[in-house]
């Protein structure tokens, strides 16, 4: 079974925005009405795939404001704005922890729609298939070799502004694809949903990192 790994899930949605240094002005418009539109969305719910060279991962992720509820293969992770669950269900224990800002990074996709981060060079490109026509293409380019993220190509609809694709070149060349299977918005999530019940995991394990 592929390891989710957690750099993913900063680019998992990174459709919806990334701060740059440098943007053409119509891939600038394009970014802030994505942004714009999330901002506007309420609830989200998106079922996502992951591919990688080691195989492929599912995944659903729900969002409200700040909080989020992550679901991939083995590990469920809540966080309500403040503190965070993260349950692994091979070892029947929870993790409990107070991220900063810069660890959410690693967590939630959305955190980078809060962050001052620079480093990145925009501009839209070019379609290469006919299929994709319906799409806008986002080219993210690192600034500097140090980043994790050497290339994002992000691709949203041009009709609605939802993310659909993200792929990925990491430093050292690993390539990795991230689909959106499925993005529902205006959904109406309880606060309750966001928070880790013991209740419904009676033999877990209780490891305060705080």
């Amino acid at each position: 079974m592929l390891k989710f790994d957690r750099i993913l899930l900063c680019v998992l949605l990174l459709s919806l925005s990334l701060p740059v240094l440098a943007q053409k002005p119509e891939a600038k418009d394009i970014l802030e009405r994505t942004t714009r539109k999330f901002r506007e969305a309420g609830g989200i719910k998106a079922v996502f795939t992951v591919r990688t060279s080691g195989g492929a991962t599912t995944g659903t992720i729900r969002l409200k404001g700040d909080k989020f509820l992550l679901e991939t293969d083995g590990v469920t992770t809540w966080f309500d704005g403040h503190t965070q669950w993260s349950y692994l269900s091979s070892g029947k224990e929870v993790n409990i922890s107070e991220p900063t800002p810069e660890e959410l990074q690693n967590i939630n996709p959305y955190a980078f729609l809060s962050l001052d981060e620079q480093g990145y060079k925009l501009k839209l490109g070019k379609i290469d298939n006919v299929q994709d026509n319906s799409l806008y293409k986002m080219v993210f380019t690192a600034t500097g070799r140090k980043q994790d993220l050497q290339c994002i190509i992000l691709y949203v609809t041009k009709d609605s502004l939802y993310p659909v694709r993200v792929s990925m070149a990491r430093r050292g060349g690993e390539a990795i694809v991230i689909i959106i299977n499925s993005y529902q918005t205006g959904l109406a999530y309880p606060d309750g949903l966001f928070v880790f019940d013991k209740k419904d995991y009676p033999a877990a394990e209780i490891i305060d990192l705080r």
